[in-house]
């Protein structure tokens, strides 16, 4: 018994020993004391591009991404970095409404493959000038003027471009054919960038007249054009004013119903001056943000019938001082140079502000909109690429050069 208890104290001494003799553990430091933690690597970014891009080659090569420089359609498909509105009041998911921004990705190939008709003639003509180019001899220049002049660019406005490359080409600035495309892209940017862009209020409310000639599609335009406003949260009053074609006023019914918009109308045959100042007042009452004014069509050459638009143009200024804020022309682009002596002449008729290119998806003459912007130097605020409301597109200068100039026609590669 004692020989049981002297080995139980050993053991509980050989224990005590253990633990006493055991390293204390390390308390942390104090949050002051500590070292600042490491930053982490930067993460790599995986590309979905084909390997033969050259920002993948330069992904798998370790090389720095600002180095690479890629195509026009390589640019479509990485440029995502612009964040989209959120859909809701006020917001356009499928177009930025900011004042200056830059069409996404998805707009870009939009309008281009809207504008696939004009870069299938056009710019097909002008890129087969200078394949196989090594360098660039005055024979060039002829060949270009006699491209823009057919698809109808205007005399005007193609000496006047064909004029500036031979001067460059005479100061040596044009030494290959990259360098005449980029002075074209630069003189077609130059041209259109006249402060066109979508609608902005001038008054509560702003008070906007559509004219125009037979069936360039002013009603269906004034019913796309309320849509977009609407969906930025905008209150909408329109106007029929095409008081002879019931199957106007039916159809802009149709688009107030859609959108919720009141439609002033008068009867079959009402002078439409009196109607214009009636939806004007209404507009006011109604607290509105925008009042779209649908008229006639009429052919510019008809004298009382431009005499008739003026009459409309007073009424409107006589029921709101300093109105109509924006008297807009739509134009049919598949007319060619014919819209230049349109838009003259209504030009002449009423101060018109802007400029509405509709069917510009249905002509291979799309070169026009350089001649009617650069002659009559009056902004374009809207282009039609299609038959859907969203077809509709805001006009900025950058973009449309872009999408109308990309040589690179592999859309399916931008895609």
């Amino acid at each position: 018994m004692n020989t049981l208890l002297i080995l139980l104290g050993v053991v509980v001494v050989a224990v005590i020993a253990f633990f006493a003799t055991r390293k204390a553990p390390q308390l942390p430091p104090a949050a002051k004391d500590r070292p600042a933690p490491k930053a982490p690597e930067p993460r790599r970014l995986e590309s979905s591009k084909p390997e033969g891009t050259p920002a993948a080659r330069a992904a798998s090569s370790g090389a720095p991404s600002p180095g690479v420089l890629l195509s026009s359609s390589e640019m479509l498909q990485v440029d995502d970095s612009a964040p989209s509105a959120a859909p809701g009041k006020g917001a356009d998911p499928a177009h930025s409404t900011a004042p200056g921004a830059r069409a996404s990705r998805k707009d870009l190939l939009g309008m281009r493959k809207g504008l696939s008709a004009t870069r299938s003639g056009f710019i097909a003509q002008l890129t087969a000038i200078f394949t196989g180019k090594k360098e660039i001899d005055p024979a060039i220049l002829e060949q270009i003027e006699e491209v823009m002049l057919t698809s109808d660019v205007g005399v005007k406005t193609t000496q006047a471009i064909v004029a500036r490359l031979r001067e460059a080409l005479g100061k040596n600035e044009l030494r290959d054919a990259d360098a005449v495309w980029a002075a074209l892209r630069a003189e077609a940017t130059r041209l259109l960038s006249l402060g066109g862009g979508k609608l902005t209020s001038k008054g509560k409310p702003t008070i906007v007249l559509m004219v125009g000639v037979n069936g360039v599609g002013k009603t269906t335009t004034i019913g796309k054009l309320a849509t977009r406003l609407q969906g930025d949260g905008k209150r909408v009053v329109l106007a029929a004013g095409d008081t002879f074609r019931a199957a106007a006023v039916q159809q802009l019914e149709v688009w107030g119903s859609r959108v919720g918009a009141e439609v002033v109308k008068g009867k079959d045959g009402a002078d439409p001056g009196s109607v214009a100042f009636e939806a004007t007042t209404k507009a006011k009452e109604l607290k509105a943000d925008y009042l779209l004014i649908d008229t006639a069509g009429r052919l510019h050459t008809k004298t009382p019938l431009m005499d008739e638009i003026r009459k409309v143009h007073k009424s409107i200024g006589k029921a709101f001082e300093g109105a109509p804020h924006e008297t807009l022309l739509v134009i049919d682009a598949t007319t060619g140079q014919n819209a230049l002596a349109q838009a003259a002449l209504f030009k002449e008729a009423v101060n018109i502000t802007g400029i509405i290119l509709t069917k510009l998806d249905g002509t291979a003459k799309g070169g026009m909109v350089l001649g009617i912007c650069d002659e009559l130097k009056v902004p374009v605020r809207y282009i039609g690429l299609g038959e859907r409301a969203e077809d509709l597109r805001e006009f900025r200068p950058e973009d449309f050069v872009e999408a109308l100039f990309g040589r690179d026609d592999d859309e399916a590669a931008a895609a």
